[in-house]
């Protein structure tokens, strides 16, 4: 058993969100491999869809906590369907890669990301993390709304391949082939030739619940 988690804020208003590619990319991998539909499970605070990859049984997991307590519901995942950390993939946007960019690691720090200090104080931090790159804002103050507006129309052109690419790839890593799954992902979904220009953030978009 495998869980995947796409991390990101509950709500419509978020929905588009630089800080929810987790959730989308969640979605996606449900539709590519024919999960059930999305349950919400109070219990384990979080959306959840089961399904198989391949030869695996998974488990896909949208958190309804907000992000900064995303480990409280990946822990009640993993405590539910007794996972080890090493059985976990987290999905979630990483503002130190280019836009489109992919890479996936296990274990290492949070780099700021909220929802990853969640995580690494519920679970620790030997688990899964695939990086999607969103860039950065340029300055570190702009960051909070940065993550917490919509991506830009012209940022939906990388963003739809990516997702869809992902879930393509998606069985590349429970298969240990992390690097594969990275070349997958470059050759289906190759990042914009240009660094793009963060869009001005909506101010009111932003908000508290990063």
């Amino acid at each position: 058993m495998y869980v995947f988690a796409g991390l990101g804020n509950p709500g419509a208003r978020y929905a588009n969100n630089r800080h929810n590619i987790g959730y989308l990319v969640a979605d996606e991998i449900a539709r590519r491999h024919g999960f059930e539909g999305f349950r919400s499970r109070s219990r384990l605070s979080g959306d959840i869809a089961e399904g198989r990859i391949g030869d695996h049984r998974a488990v896909l997991l949208k958190p309804t906590t907000f992000m900064n307590e995303s480990g409280r519901a990946l822990g009640a995942v993993m405590r539910f369907y007794k996972v080890t950390p090493a059985e976990v993939f987290v999905f979630h946007d990483e503002l130190d890669l280019a836009p489109g960019k992919v890479r996936v690691k296990l274990g290492g720090g949070s780099a700021g990301h909220n929802g990853l200090k969640s995580i690494t104080a519920h679970i620790g931090a030997d688990f899964w993390r695939v990086r999607m790159g969103i860039g950065h804002p340029g300055d570190k103050d702009r960051v909070h709304s940065y993550v917490l507006s919509d991506f830009s129309k012209a940022e939906s052109i990388w963003l739809d391949k990516l997702v869809d690419a992902a879930g393509d790839a998606t069985a590349l890593l429970l298969g240990g082939e992390e690097n594969d799954f990275m070349t997958r992902m470059a050759y289906l979904a190759p990042p914009p030739a240009k660094a793009m220009k963060p869009a001005k953030p909506n101010k009111n978009d932003i908000n508290e619940e990063e």
